[in-house]
Parts: structure tokens; C-alpha cells; sequence
């Protein structure tokens, strides 16, 4: 099996988890907990992935430790905002809304660096957009604070996206990953004091502590990582398409674990989100008679 293809299915496993994780953490946080809970969730996930990647963090450089910490900003802002946005609307909608992460990658591309995406992309991305409206825009046109939250977050995973292509496109890229998940331990660290409530250092919810090791060790050291690794072989545009599988998950495991309600605006759309990760991953060819036609899906 190719590589790219390997790290598709990879992916496409950390969507499972990415899904179920809006759940989890719904579940897990309580008032003012969000930064706290984002704290010792990237705290865990650097613990590990020192152990995992120990022979690189041994022989670590100034140069990783910078990528690292530049990578680590919008990667706290994306999961900062769209925690906030799970804290303000349900965690089914939350996960379909940050799919306009696809949508957002190849418009920053083109305007930021002139690169512009294949028409598949542009096609499948104008069909997430729809998806996207079909679930988030109420029938009085207005969206809700949870949905602001998870759009202002899914720019800053755009960013992130976009620097995480550029860093593995000029060398190894996983001596950075551990540096910059202890960047954003220190980063939610400092959030933490940015409330203006009592902390609570350690909370005595069960639900709290296993939301922790789930997302630190699968929705996070193992997906950021392969995510991360993947970039080599697959462009952001692709990967955030890929991403969209996760909103799938996410609608299931909120129906499972917490009983909300499937809507059919979220069938809809979630069906238009689909379609778009379909189109996006179609290779076309034009026959010498002009006609386009589908040679295959990778």
C-alpha cells in the first residue's frame, strides 16, 4: 500500500476519534473548565508523545523548538474556540460546523500565497459550504454563539493546516510535534488564569479525568500526529476534506452517548458534507473527445 493511501486510512481513523471526542468532552467539562481541561489534556499528550518519539526529543534543536511553538499558537486558538463552541450548542452541530475548515484552506491559499487549489477542491469545498448552512443558519437566518466560536476556531485550524504543509514540506517534521504540544500545555496554562472564577485544580468528576485520557491520547498524540506526519504526502486542502468525516462520527457518538437528537438538518448536510469528501477525492480525466469522466477514487 502507498504511503498516502496508508496515512488516508490513518486519518480517516483519527476522524472516529476527533467525532467521538465532542462527546467526551461535553461530557467532561463543566463551568469555566474549558482551558483547565484543554491544559492537562495537552499536558498528557506531551508526556506520552516524549516517550513515543523519545530518540528525537533526545537530540531536539532550537529550529524544532520554534516550529513547534509557532505551530502551537492556532492550534490552541482552533481547540480553545471550538471548546468554547461544544460549551454553547450541541456536539453534533459543534463537529458539523468546523468542517468550514475545507472551505477556508484553499481561500487563504490563493489569497495568501497565490496557490491555487485544483476545481475538485473548489467544487467539494462550495458543496461542504452548503452543507455547512444547511445545519448551522436557523430558519430566522441567525447563528447561534456555540456556531461563531467553532467558525472564528475552524480559521485557526486553517492556519494551522496550512503551516503544518509548509513545515513537513522542508524537512522531518516530527521532531516539532512534542515541542509543540508542550507549547500548548503552556499556552492553555496560562488560559487558565485568564478566568475570572475559582480554579479547581482537580476536579473530582469522573467524567472529567476519562474525557482527559481519551482525547490526550487518541483525538490528540495520535492524531496530531499522524495528521502532522501525513501532511508530507497529503495537501491540507485534502486533509481538511478528510476531516470531514468526523462530523459523521461526532453526530453518531452525540447520539449514542448523549442522546441528542439526529435532525434532518443535520442529515442534510452532513450528506452534502459527504458528498464533498467524495468529490474531493475523485481523480478526473479528459477523454480526447472532450468529455470528462471519473477514472477513479483513491
Amino acid at each position: 500500500m502507498e504511503k498516502k493511501n496508508f496515512y488516508l486510512l490513518l486519518l480517516i481513523l483519527g476522524t472516529a476519534f476527533w467525532g467521538i471526542s465532542f462527546s467526551v468532552t461535553k461530557l467532561a467539562i463543566g463551568p469555566n473548565q474549558s482551558a483547565l481541561f484543554l491544559f492537562y489534556r495537552f499536558l498528557l499528550a506531551t508526556l506520552v508523545l516524549t516517550l513515543v518519539f523519545w530518540k528525537h526529543v533526545k537530540n531536539i534543536g532550537a529550529k524544532s523548538i520554534k516550529t513547534g511553538a509557532v505551530l502551537a499558537v492556532p492550534l490552541v486558538a482552533g481547540i480553545y474556540l471550538q471548546t468554547l463552541g461544544i460549551t454553547n450548542t450541541s456536539a453534533s452541530q459543534c463537529s458539523f460546523v468546523a468542517g468550514i475548515t475545507v472551505v477556508i484552506i484553499p481561500v487563504f491559499k490563493l489569497v495568501f500565497y497565490r496557490n491555487a487549489a485544483p476545481l475538485k477542491i473548489w467544487i467539494a469545498a462550495f458543496v461542504a459550504l452548503i452543507g455547512l448552512f444547511v445545519i448551522s443558519v436557523t430558519d430566522n437566518l441567525s447563528i447561534g454563539i456555540g456556531d461563531v466560536y467553532t467558525i472564528i476556531g475552524a480559521f485557526c485550524f486553517a492556519v494551522y493546516l496550512i503551516q503544518v504543509e509548509k513545515a513537513s514540506k522542508k524537512g522531518n517534521i516530527i521532531p516539532t510535534i512534542v515541542p509543540m504540544f508542550a507549547s500548548c500545555s503552556l499556552f492553555t496554562f496560562l488560559l487558565i488564569f485568564s478566568s475570572q472564577q475559582n480554579i479547581v485544580w482537580i476536579p473530582e468528576q469522573n467524567n472529567f479525568w476519562i474525557g482527559i485520557v481519551f482525547c490526550a491520547l487518541f483525538s490528540t498524540a495520535y492524531m496530531y500526529s499522524v495528521s502532522n506526519i501525513a501532511q508530507k504526502y497529503i495537501s491540507a486542502e485534502r486533509v481538511s476534506i478528510i476531516y470531514l468525516f468526523e462530523p459523521v462520527f461526532g453526530a453518531i457518538a452525540a447520539y449514542f452517548i448523549l442522546g441528542e437528537n439526529i435532525t434532518s438538518r443535520l442529515l442534510i448536510g452532513g450528506a452534502l458534507i459527504f458528498t464533498a469528501t467524495l468529490i474531493s477525492e475523485l481523480k478526473l480525466k479528459w477523454r480526447k473527445t472532450g468529455k470528462l469522466c471519473v477514472e477513479e477514487i483513491i
